[in-house]
């Protein structure tokens, strides 16, 4: 189970699965579904994991359950972290 999430910049941060449940949700997954995604990312056997790990694994997930949801999950990604950028 990961604890730790290594950013892109290098910092950590905990690792927080409601990141992903709403994540996925705003993509359009069902509750259900983001719950499954997230519950196996919480399962992965590392102490620390790279975010490009989990959006890799995220991604897989969700293109099993509809294929598009990934194309859908990218968008808000994009979206979200142009956002982010400006406020900082």
């Amino acid at each position: 189970m990961p604890k730790t999430v290594i950013k892109r910049d290098g910092q950590k941060e905990s690792f927080v699965k409601e990141k992903i449940v709403v994540s996925a949700v705003k993509t359009g997954a069902s509750l259900e579904v983001a719950r499954g995604i997230a519950d196996k990312i919480e399962k992965h056997p590392k102490e620390e994991v790279k975010t490009s790990e989990i959006r890799k694994s995220v991604l897989d997930e969700l293109t099993l359950h509809n294929p598009d949801l990934p194309k859908r999950w990218l968008s808000y990604d994009k979206s979200v972290k142009r956002l982010y950028k400006h406020m900082y």
